[in-house]
């Protein structure tokens, strides 16, 4: 019975997560005209939070397998709700951005020691219970949204971040009661000048995107260009230094082999199509097709359904199916859903036989929903059987690979919108050029592994 408390819990916590993450989508406007910013300052919001991500899936990844599955999944959860406070007080738009990063960096480590955890606790049956563990995602995704929306409009929006606090208290308590202290799953250290190293890469790099929409003078243009060889040399000594670390924070022999190469990959352009963009949605509703606060919530729930649903089934069958199979629907249902959205709103409206917008927006992030839930229990366990050991680092390196094509595209969407006369027509130009990056993806589908059966279509892996 305490196994599947530990399940309960550890859900929770991903729940929360995706609570979280949804709210905020839906508040990113009401934000933006608080502080009165434009829209590439307001994309920070959302920009740092995948920034953090990224940096903090492989640290905590790294920490779970070092140091041990309780105390990492505690001060997540910790920094989580100390984030969240910070971010629900924020007198003005700095203190908001670096109050957000703290949240991300607690959250990061949400689904890497997770994953840990629930692979310890049902080591016969692991791919399943991932699996199922994936699919509680989407269930925040259905509340959040929907709760957001209602929140904004009959609150404001510091009450989607006072939503957390109690939220992520509640975890702490049962989490100090079930988890089990135990020693890490492997020897080793820290890499704390790799993370740093990383850290300062991708943020130099996302600064001098950002800046660039700024960039009208020439001191302007200086900064930008630093920025960008302050990245480059940051490029340069992160790879010398994991070259010679005892312990890196990036384990250079998981990257190396053709599976997990490609496996990230995959991770990296979906992860831009999918957390990226898709969390600009809702500015999306509310600029182009007017609808209010509450209504631009509601449009992403049918996605957040479509998640649930799939993933579910694909959970059931991935032994039957493998992992290639829902990988390439989802994958392809994805584009279609970035094509249907790119549409001019006349023509949307011309498909849908009559139906409002609302209606309309909604079917397609239904059927997007509907790709990201097969796609994304097969893409999280492609990987995992090769190394089952070491499934939080695994873990911690795909979502960094995803939560930085996120980032990245955020970053690159804001800049877009900012420099497009009309924002409508950058939502277009976002919407086609992510759809066409997605068919870059089906060679690094046919790379990684066919089925937990079929493990690796390559010459070796670490589990040998």
């Amino acid at each position: 019975m305490s196994r599947y408390l530990i399940f309960v819990t550890v859900s929770l916590a991903l729940l929360l997560s995706g609570v979280g993450g949804t709210s905020v989508a839906v508040a990113l406007e009401a934000i933006r005209e608080y502080f009165d910013v434009s829209v590439v300052l307001a994309g920070w919001i959302i920009g740092v939070f995948q920034l953090a991500l990224v940096i903090s899936m492989p640290l905590s990844g790294k920490v779970c397998d070092v140091l041990g599955r309780k105390p990492t999944f505690m001060l997540c959860v910790g920094l989580f709700v100390l984030g969240s406070l910070g971010s629900a007080l924020a007198p003005n738009m700095p203190l908001l951005i670096v109050s957000r990063l703290v949240q991300a960096m607690g959250a990061g480590g949400f689904m890497p020691t997770a994953v840990g955890i629930v692979a310890d606790v049902f080591p016969r049956s692991r791919q399943r219970a991932i699996g199922l563990f994936s699919s509680i995602f989407p269930i925040g995704q259905i509340a959040g949204p929907v709760v957001g929306g209602w929140l904004v409009e009959s609150l404001g929006w510091r009450s989607v971040f006072w939503l957390n606090v109690p939220l992520g208290l509640a975890i702490l308590i049962p989490a100090a009661l079930l988890l089990h202290t135990s020693p890490g799953q492997r020897k080793g250290g820290i890499d704390i000048v790799g993370a740093a190293l990383v850290s300062g890469l991708l943020a130099s790099l996302m600064g001098g995107l950002t800046l660039i929409g700024y960039a009208a003078t020439a001191q302007m243009w200086l900064v930008v260009g630093a920025l960008f060889a302050l990245t480059g040399i940051l490029v340069v000594l992160f790879k010398r230094h994991e070259a010679t670390a005892r312990d890196p924070i990036i384990d250079v022999e998981i990257l190396r082999e053709r599976p997990f190469l490609a496996a990230n990959i995959f991770n990296l352009i979906y992860g831009a199509g999918v957390l990226g963009v898709m969390s600009l949605i809702p500015m999306f509703a509310i600029s182009v097709y007017g609808v209010s606060y509450l209504e631009s919530g509601l449009i992403l729930t049918p996605r957040a359904v479509g998640m649930f649903v799939t993933s579910l089934i694909v959970s059931i069958f991935m032994m039957r199916w493998g992992y290639r199979r829902p990988i390439l629907a989802g994958t392809g249902l994805t584009m279609v859903s970035l094509v249907l959205l790119s549409l001019e709103p006349q023509r949307l409206n011309m498909l849908g036989q009559g139906l409002d917008s609302i209606t309309v927006l909604s079917l397609i992030m239904l059927l997007m929903g509907m790709g990201v839930g097969l796609s994304a229990p097969a893409s999280n366990n492609a990987c995992i059987e090769l190394m089952p050991e070491r499934a939080a680092t695994i873990t911690g390196i795909r979502g960094m690979f995803r939560q930085a094509g996120g980032a990245a595209s955020v970053t690159l969407a804001t800049l877009v919108l900012h420099q497009s006369g009309d924002i409508a027509s950058g939502f277009r130009i976002v919407f086609v050029s992510l759809a066409v990056a997605l068919v870059a993806t089906v060679p690094a589908i046919f790379a990684m592994p066919r089925s937990p059966t079929c493990p690796a279509p390559s010459e070796s892996t670490g589990s040998k």
